[in-house]
């Protein structure tokens, strides 16, 4: 089997409250967090970016389990839509931080907001061919927003990292599916700082009818419905989407609930579904089932069937190591509009 060895999550202190950022642009706040679900969001510090999360992500996998080498550490894949440079990969920036060997395979990744999920698959692959012992998957952005347009209501910053192992693990990855379509629903071009979307077409054809593809997919492929699951994590663009498409697929609320983290966080694009695995996992025991299915503008899916094992709760694995999700989501320092357009760059100061 292939499965998770460890994880870990990073997630800004600061927050903006979804009415500060309505108050600005004259909409009603009623109006929506309501329709959204999401009440605040994350917001980097002014010295944070992917590469920051990142390392701080793949830090807090390696402190849950003392007995990872970071010379058996033999692939990092970053996915990400705010990579620091465009030409330069932030993967290997994870890899020195980390004091991981130069004998490994690097990269970065894009495919909107499950190029995180895509990194676990390729670690899986390798691990499983035998070429590599561990590998480091993390879906990490500071997610853009057009001053004004929808997506800054939600648009916001964090990041997970999974190390992917073949012994050992917390968690069995039982199978993984994708389900990929050329749908443009949403994109930037190079050289424009925030992205465009295709309004109506987020929701039908781009979110809903690839979660389903690929969920119906997994549950062909694994002989399953979603009475065999104790829990399921969707892609969480707003609060609304994940509960219709689990509802639409037969998941009742408590199953999503302990994953569903958008409501105070926002949307956190590549780390959206891999955070909310993390708080799924800070909370799972020995046998319960998980079912994952990411989502990526673009477009595409990919679903993935885990069982926890005894490990989660024995000696070699310290949850307590590092934060969980929820601990990360307490105590947040609030920022008005102006200091958090400074801290996302939307304002700069002329010299």
């Amino acid at each position: 089997m292939v499965g998770i060895y460890s994880y870990g999550v990073y997630i800004p202190r600061y927050r903006i409250k979804v009415p500060e950022i309505a108050r600005v642009w004259g909409a009603s706040a009623d109006d929506i967090t309501r329709g959204l679900g999401v009440y605040e969001k994350s917001v980097p510090d002014l010295d944070e970016d992917t590469a920051t999360i990142a390392v701080e992500a793949a830090r807090a996998a390696l402190r849950r389990r003392d007995e990872i080498d970071p010379e058996d550490i033999g692939a990092i894949y970053v996915g990400s839509e705010s990579h620091p440079y465009a030409v330069k990969p932030t993967a290997c920036t994870v890899g020195e931080a980390i004091e991981a060997t130069p004998n490994m395979t690097a990269a970065d990744y894009e495919f909107a907001c499950k190029a995180g999920t895509a990194g676990i698959q390729t670690c899986m692959g390798l691990v499983k061919s035998g070429m590599i012992q561990l590998g480091i998957a993390i879906g990490a952005d500071v997610a853009q927003g057009a001053p004004g347009d929808a997506l800054e209501y939600t648009a916001a910053a964090g990041g997970a990292a999974f190390v992917i192992g073949g012994e050992d693990v917390i968690a069995d990855i039982n199978r993984t599916c994708s389900f990929t379509t050329d749908t443009p629903d949403f994109w930037r071009r190079e050289g424009q700082n925030y992205p465009r979307h295709g309004g109506r077409f987020t929701g039908d054809p781009g979110y809903f009818k690839h979660v389903q593809g690929a969920a119906m997919l997994m549950f062909e492929m694994a002989g399953t419905t979603p009475k065999d699951y104790d829990y399921a994590v969707f892609h969480q663009p707003n609060a609304k989407f994940p509960q219709r498409v689990a509802k639409m697929l037969g998941f009742r609320e408590e199953q999503i609930e302990p994953g569903l983290v958008v409501p105070r966080l926002g949307n956190t694009y590549s780390g959206a579904s891999m955070i909310g695995l993390a708080a799924t996992l800070d909370v799972a025991k020995p046998g319960e089932r998980i079912f994952v299915t990411s989502f990526g503008s673009g477009a595409g899916s990919d679903a993935f069937d885990i069982t926890v094992t005894d490990l989660i709760e024995s000696e070699v694995f310290d949850r307590t190591a590092a934060p969980s999700v929820k601990r990360l989501l307490e105590n947040p320092v609030y920022l008005d509009y102006a200091l958090y357009a400074k801290h996302k760059g939307k304002i700069v100061m002329q010299r």
